[in-house]
């Protein structure tokens, strides 16, 4: 089963309360996401990185993304979305749907959710 977390925004602003629900890529699409960011940003995987574990893969993928054009960048981002949902009533967490657009108000919201979706697929 993929793992799923709670968000509730605890920033001051416009999404302040708001929950969101993150659920983890199924593993052969996180495996071509990563491929695809690794790649982009021209990025060799140094030997014996697979000994080191998830943090070393974490800290490779951030220095990709931090690479990588934004036309290639792009699609990358909204994947990542793509595992946010939100519960539009949070007195009724069974109440989940898909994002539109107006879900998010703020700029540091969506980049508060993009670290979230990254540390829910590298296991911190």
């Amino acid at each position: 089963m993929r793992k799923q977390i709670t968000y509730t925004v605890s920033a001051e602003g416009r999404d302040h309360g708001k929950v969101f629900q993150l659920t983890e890529m199924p593993a052969d699409q996180a495996e071509k996401w990563a491929l695809r960011a690794l790649g982009r940003a021209g990025i060799d995987l140094p030997p014996g990185i697979e000994r080191e574990g998830m943090t070393a893969m974490a800290r490779v993928g951030l220095e990709a993304l931090m690479r990588i054009d934004f036309n290639d960048a792009a699609p990358l981002l909204d994947e990542m979305m793509g595992c946010v949902s939100i519960q539009p009533n949070p007195a009724d967490p069974r109440i989940v749907r898909a994002l539109v657009a107006d879900d998010i108000e703020e700029v540091a919201t969506r980049v508060l959710l993009r670290r979230e979706v990254f540390r829910l697929h590298t296991g911190f």
